[in-house]
Parts: C-alpha cells; structure tokens; sequence
C-alpha cells in the first residue's frame, strides 16, 4: 500500500484555493491513501459564529466532499481529510472523512476538542470506528486525539491496521511523540498530516508546526516532513506487518491484555452511553 500525506499551508477562509491546492499537491504523486490536514480547507482559527456558518459545509453533499470524491475516482484512491461541518440541526463539527471512489467510506465528528475549539464546534457523537480499504483496515482520529491512547487502542481493536491523523497542531513534538507511541503500543501504521504557517485572528496567536510523519508498527520514523515548508510525502507501507500484533514468542500486544482489571474510570465517574 502506498501511503502519502500532505501538509499544506491554508489561507483562511479560502476554501476553494486551499482545496486547489491540496488536490495540486495529490496530484502529483500516486499513493492508495491520501491523509490531509485537519480543517485543512477553511484554515483553524475562527473569530466568530457567522464565519463558521460561512465556512462549514454538509457531508456528503458539500462541495469540498464532493470535490474530493471526485479526485478519488479520477486518480483511484482514497483520501483522508478534516473539514468543518454543519448538520442539519445547524450543529458545528470538526469532523474528519475518508472518501474512496464510491463515496464517504467514513465519517468522523472530533470527541476531544482542543482549547478555543470548544467555543464552536460540539464534541463529537460518533464511535470510533473502521473501514476497510481494498483490503486494509483504515481508522480516523483528528490532532487532539492523540492525547488520549484509549482513542487509538478502540482503533486498533476494532481492526485498524493504518491510522490517519489530520492534525492542525500548534504543541510542537507532542504529537510526534505520541503517535510514534501509539502506533508502537497498538502494532499499527500512523499518518500524522500536519499543516504550517501561523494564523492571529483572535487574541491568541497560532503557529502551525509542520513536522507531519508517517510511523511503522514498530513505532519506526518512516517519513518526517520539514517544519515550515509545505510538503508531499509517500511510503510504501506493509499492511501485513501491522497484523502482528506479538513482541516475542511470550508477549503479544493484545493477548496479553488484562481488560477486566482496567477500569480506569475516575471515583464516581459514570458511563455515559
């Protein structure tokens, strides 16, 4: 399989050239699966409701949805990518896809939202869930996520063998860390599609980090992108090597688990389903 990612440096509020852009840079290599950064066609930082109702669009019938599943069937691929989304409640999501040539393959709406994304954006209602792409498992999670290995680990047990990660992160190596991390710990491909650049549209200036990279199961660096240039990456990648999920002859990354005794819910906290 091969794998790419671009890390962009959208304008704000430019959809139609930021996803001109990203699909320029597609367009010039060829990989199965394409990770895009997160929010990768509005830009991230929003100053206002009215900006967002702008901004946002449907999913699947949005243009920037479309557009990509269009790229998808002319180029026969899959892409992953996050958007801003607007339901037909008129609730606000940062929401992540992955189309293929068929259509959305997968939705997912962000369950951990990150700093001033909790003014616009309702944390997400959807389950961590998977796809099967030409006979590869392939998972979603969105910048923040990574925080939070229980995201990864439902992934991963739910059969995700690569993981794409849109990110807009401003934390420089958290993330590059973390992911490396889950994808050792869970015996899984990580694609982190950062973005660059810096955005001051609010009283909190933003600087991008850039720095996107793809992780092997092993939690090997197969590709780590500059932390200022926009970038287009491809690997090939071994889906079968993240269906081992055995460290040695006695230890097995799944097997070995113990999930009774891990109830890691704090005093008093509840179940929320």
């Amino acid at each position: 399989m091969r794998i790419g990612l671009v890390q962009t440096a959208p304008l704000f509020g430019a959809v139609k050239q930021n996803l001109a852009d990203a699909c320029t840079a597609m367009a010039s290599a060829e990989a199965n699966l394409w990770v895009l950064p997160e929010l990768f066609t509005t830009g991230y930082q929003f100053a206002s409701f009215d900006e967002l109702e702008r901004l946002a669009e449907s999913i699947p019938d949005g243009p920037t949805t479309q557009a990509l599943i269009e790229f998808a069937r002319l180029h026969d691929c899959a892409i992953a990518a996050g958007l801003a989304e607007r339901d037909d409640e008129g609730r606000f999501f940062n929401a992540g896809i992955l189309v293929d040539p068929r259509g959305v393959a997968l939705r997912y709406r962000k369950i951990h939202l990150f700093a001033e994304e909790k003014q616009w954006f309702s944390p997400g209602d959807t389950p961590f869930e998977t796809i099967e792409l030409e006979g590869v498992r392939v998972g979603l999670l969105i910048c923040f996520d990574h925080f939070f290995p229980e995201a990864a680990r439902t992934l991963a047990l739910r059969g995700a063998e690569v993981i794409a990660h849109p990110a807009n992160l401003v934390m420089p190596v958290y993330a590059q860390i973390t992911m490396r991390t889950r994808a050792l710990e869970n015996g899984v491909f990580t694609v982190t599609a950062n973005r660059i650049g810096f955005e001051y549209r609010t009283s909190q200036p933003l600087t991008f980090t850039g720095c996107s990279q793809i992780v092997s199961p092993d939690g090997t660096l197969l590709y780590s992108g500059p932390a200022d240039t926009v970038d287009v990456a491809v690997v090939d990648v071994d889906p079968a090597f993240a269906r081992d999920k055995a460290l040695n002859r006695w230890n097995d990354r799944f097997a070995d688990r113990r999930p009774l005794l891990y109830d890691a819910r704090l005093s008093g906290e509840q179940d929320t389903d």
